[in-house]
């Protein structure tokens, strides 16, 4: 075995590193930190990981009592916001999940918000659910303007978007999953880590 000089050590080590790289790509992981895209599998499959930095839209919803609020409240936390409608069967089946996440980040900064897309009676239908799924909180916008204000917009429901803590869309994931599973759970405890 014969001794490299260290002068040829910095450039075997730069081919290193670049041939670790290849490879990894070539495997789909990643070392970056906050990279969402190795964790869409299992429950989290059908995650969306957003290509370009995408601030929350300005359009205002209100709370059970009427009170309006925007997505810009959430900033400095994790949110999970979620389009759902009282007449969506997967909507329905998915919020109970929703309601697990938020209590096994209780204390963290993590914010689920439920928004029903409904209106009149399917509001007040929906306003009821989310009572039966504690600790969710309700919130509407039944004139679909936050939908259509995403970029891009929301085409079916249900669909969830994951905000950073800075307001910007990292991912979103349309249709019904389970976020109360730990796919889910290691989704949110990445945006966590991330400073």
């Amino acid at each position: 075995m014969t001794n490299a000089s260290p002068a040829g050590r910095p450039a075997r080590l730069a081919a290193l590193a670049a041939v670790s790289a290849i490879l990894c790509a070539a495997a789909g992981c990643s070392n970056s930190p906050g990279d969402l895209k190795p964790l869409a599998k299992g429950a989290m499959t059908k995650l969306e990981i957003s290509r370009r930095p995408v601030p929350a839209p300005a359009t205002a919803f209100a709370d059970a009592a009427g009170k309006t609020h925007t997505l810009a409240e959430f900033k400095g936390k994790v949110a999970v916001v979620n389009l759902w409608a009282n007449w969506c069967a997967p909507c329905k089946a998915e919020i109970p999940s929703l309601a697990k996440l938020e209590t096994a980040y209780s204390g963290k900064a993590v914010a689920v918000v439920p928004i029903s897309l409904g209106k009149g009676p399917d509001e007040a239908a929906g306003h009821a659910f989310i009572d039966r799924n504690p600790p969710l909180s309700f919130y509407t916008e039944p004139s679909y303007a936050l939908a259509f204000a995403l970029k891009p917009p929301v085409e079916n429901m249900p669909t969830t978007i994951l905000y950073d803590r800075k307001g910007v869309e990292r991912a979103r994931l349309a249709g019904g999953a389970d976020w109360s599973s730990r796919e889910a759970r290691a989704v949110i405890d990445s945006l966590l880590a991330e400073k």
